[in-house]
């Protein structure tokens, strides 16, 4: 193959992976997604004249192509849904922006079509105009700015609305998986907004909560069941690490590995508790 082919390539692959975690929530896939596209790079890069741009345009349609047909396969799924969490090491310099991979960011990215989600992403994110991104989507400008819209209605409310310091929230990421393995409900009340929910994605194969635990008091009920039923010893090994731009930990359980992540919220407690237990998405941890 024409080495200046694989340049190209190369020199738009982590683009394209950001682009594609974000449509399809999944890494795995992802990776997956610019592997069909780098084979398509293959067979018909010759004579492209704005490989990025071609690149981009395939991308995307091969997310598109994922998620429509994952509907049925979303819509059968056993209890919350969560996006395979992103993993980076605290050591390292973020690599993405938190408030642009945050769980709560995709959640509401999952709200919208493919179609909507990849105007959402190719002209708010990744700051494509409206004839570019209507170019890749073979559609006209003003069905695009409508799409743009309406995307941007459902998920302006997802934007963190509260900054914290990595610091102070590591500390009360820390503080919270220390309460919990005690089940020390006056500090969980304290760490914990008065509104803050917990969601863990089971898949059906692990153990986790079937509905979204919503406001304080149903999450210390929640951890206190879990530390009535499994002891002290319920939680294993803790690695910090950040997971989705935000401090979180890779936890060991009982059964099997797991991912925390944290969000921020008012007056510097936490918001949000997003634990991922399903085995199918922590391969590639």
């Amino acid at each position: 193959m024409d080495a200046s082919l694989t340049d190209a390539f190369e020199v738009n692959r982590q683009r394209l992976k950001r682009l594609a975690y974000r449509m399809l929530g999944s890494v795995s896939e992802a990776e997956d997604a610019v592997q069909d596209a780098w084979i398509r790079w293959q067979r018909a890069g010759e004579g492209v004249t704005d490989p990025a741009a071609w690149l981009v345009r395939a991308t995307t349609r091969l997310c598109i192509d994922r998620l429509r047909a994952a509907k049925a396969e979303r819509a059968a799924y056993r209890g919350p849904w969560l996006p395979e969490p992103l993993i980076e090491p605290l050591t390292d310099d973020p690599v993405e922006k938190a408030e642009e991979v945050s769980v709560a960011f995709l959640l509401a990215l999952e709200r919208l079509s493919p179609l909507e989600r990849a105007v959402f992403l190719l002209h708010d994110v990744f700051d494509q105009d409206y004839a570019e991104v209507a170019g890749t989507l073979e559609r006209t400008e003003p069905a695009i700015r409508q799409l743009a819209a309406r995307a941007r209605q459902h998920v302006q409310d997802a934007r963190p609305r509260f900054s914290v310091d990595h610091d102070r929230m590591m500390q009360l990421a820390a503080a919270f998986m220390t309460a919990s393995r005690t089940a020390d409900t006056k500090s969980l009340t304290e760490l914990l907004a008065e509104d803050a929910i917990m969601v863990s994605d089971g898949g059906g194969k692990r153990t986790a909560a079937l509905r979204v635990m919503v406001g304080r008091e149903d999450i210390i009920r929640l951890l206190e069941r879990l530390r009535w039923r499994h002891g002290p010893q319920w939680v294993g090994d803790i690695v910090a690490v950040r997971v989705n731009g935000y401090p979180g930990f890779l936890i060991q359980l009982e059964d099997g590995p797991a991912t925390f992540a944290f969000e921020p919220g008012e007056d510097g407690k936490i918001a949000a508790v997003y634990a991922v237990r399903n085995p199918d998405k922590l391969t590639h941890i």
